[in-house]
């Protein structure tokens, strides 16, 4: 025992010498942890010590991304093939004080923009989607919306013309953490200013008056997309002409920004994250891994991982292990893995963070005015810096429960949210929910709906599709063609 506890002393003291140099600290760990092995196995232990396949893989990819850095240079840039890009030379400033002097937003487009541009639908992507919603000549791969865009589709070609962006903050091609900095010639990395659903759809209607287009058909999205969709109707109404928002919400609720908050904190603790400075070395593959795996348990629904995987174990003839071993593990961890170095590890947590501070409730909306207002100033400055105000300091003592007024029992929406969502009374809206959505559960779709019609909005169309129609929980956006595509095509055709 006396051995154990030197061993352990010994690899503390070890990890603490090279913090600074993560790639050391492994290698110093496996060392250690290799030796002690070496002397178990010299032993007559009760037990032989476990394998851990999982981890070995883990530090496998490390030395290969080590190996491949070393010798072909700096990260490649992520994509997902060709598409359009637009950049503004003039600044933006965002809602909370942040100022981009120039910005790319790449996007990508569908059918045939008519005379007057009166057929003009905008769509929303979800967190880490790319503009890349349908196949183009330039880029024949399937799109995340393939079998939704088209002749004949929810999004008819034949009729209407799709533009999608990447958002302000993405990897796949507009302005984000990964970019450079015009002032320095240097990545952002976490230099990058904290960005909001309202500052991605600004962006997108700065993109839309480069085109020319005035007035939009619908905006339409799902997910965050669903949320993009009602704040654009919010920012611009005169310039919106139907809104479809599809399993998103009007304001984040707890649920899902602890949900978020768990994923960055699992990426944040990858020592190779770097506090965002990880760009031309290893990436924190192992944080993306983790925090995509707790993102999938939020995506699908438990009936439908019934009806899956069961109780079902991946191997049956093998002893139980501490790596995946049930086969609905093993899917966690190919949905980690195939996807841990197809994003950018920053663009998560900036993007992620502005769906939680999304609110299009009264006093959020007058909040965010008079920041800019106060703000604006920063706009002619030739090097604009963020106020050293905006850094958070850490409460000295420890979360304690803050008394709260007992709820009212209401079945209606709060007051602020249906002032705040006054601007849609007149615009003809779809909002779409699915009963298995955990991540945006139903009933938030259902307040959406009704504070639009409290509001005085007597053109709201609310769906909610029950289990016995779809059991793919929040994807069921991305897989349920009949019911939410043929959904989406009716109300456009109305």
């Amino acid at each position: 025992m006396n051995r154990l506890i030197t061993l352990c002393r010994t690899a503390s003291r070890t990890t603490i010498r090279s913090r600074s140099t993560p790639t050391a600290t492994l290698r110093a760990q496996a060392a250690i942890f290799s030796r002690q092995q070496t002397r178990f196995n010299s032993n007559a232990s009760s037990n032989p010590p476990m394998a851990f396949p999982c981890l070995d893989a883990i530090e496998s990819r490390t030395r290969q991304l080590e190996t491949r850095f070393s010798t072909e240079g700096p990260e490649p840039s992520y994509t997902t093939g060709a598409h359009e890009k637009w950049t503004s030379q003039s600044p933006i400033l965002l809602d909370n004080g942040g100022v981009l002097s120039e910005f790319t937003i790449a996007y990508e487009t569908w059918g045939t923009m008519n005379a007057d541009r009166s057929n003009v639908i905008l769509l929303h992507t979800g967190l880490s989607a790319s503009s890349h919603a349908h196949s183009t000549p330039s880029n024949a791969s399937p799109g995340w919306w393939e079998k939704f865009i088209g002749p004949g589709c929810a999004l008819d070609t034949d009729r209407f013309f799709v533009i999608c962006t990447n958002v302000l903050g993405g990897c796949y091609g507009s302005t984000g953490p990964s970019s450079i900095d015009p002032a320095d010639g240097e990545i952002y990395a976490t230099r990058f200013p904290i960005i909001t659903i309202t500052d991605m759809v600004t962006a997108q209607f700065r993109l839309l008056d480069a085109l020319g287009i005035e007035r939009l058909y619908a905006s339409v999205g799902a997910s965050m997309g669903g949320m993009q969709s009602l704040a654009a109707g919010v920012l611009f109404p005169e310039r919106v002409g139907r809104l479809v928002s599809i399993s998103g919400c009007a304001r984040s609720h707890p649920y899902s920004i602890a949900m978020r908050y768990t994923q960055r904190q699992v990426l944040m603790a990858d020592p190779n994250w770097n506090r965002g400075f990880y760009y031309g070395r290893v990436p924190p593959h192992s944080g993306m891994k983790l925090a995509r795996q707790i993102a999938t348990v939020t995506y699908r629904s438990g009936p439908e991982w019934e009806q899956r995987f069961g109780r079902e174990r991946a191997d049956p003839s093998q002893p139980p292990a501490l790596c995946p071993d049930f086969l609905i593990e093993t899917y966690l961890d190919h949905a980690g893995e195939k996807w841990c170095l197809q994003y950018d590890a920053n663009s998560l947590l900036y993007v992620s963070k502005a769906m939680d501070l999304f609110d299009l409730g009264a006093k959020s909306q007058s909040r965010t005015k008079a920041r800019r207002t106060e703000n604006e100033s920063k706009l002619s400055s030739d090097v604009p810096k963020d106020d050293p105000q905006c850094s958070l300091t850490l409460p000295a003592k420890p979360y304690e429960e803050k008394p709260r007024s007992p709820a009212v029992p209401t079945t209606n929406p709060p007051q602020d949210l249906i002032d705040g969502l006054g601007a849609l009374r007149s615009h003809p809206t779809l909002i779409l929910g699915v009963t298995s959505d955990i991540l945006f559960p139903a009933w938030q779709q259902r307040e959406i709906a009704d504070a639009l019609r409290l509001g005085g909005n007597r053109s709201v169309t609310h769906m909610e599709l029950g289990e016995d129609v779809s059991l793919f929980g929040h994807d069921s956006f991305l897989l349920d063609l009949e019911h939410i595509g043929g959904s989406v095509g009716r109300f456009l055709e109305k």
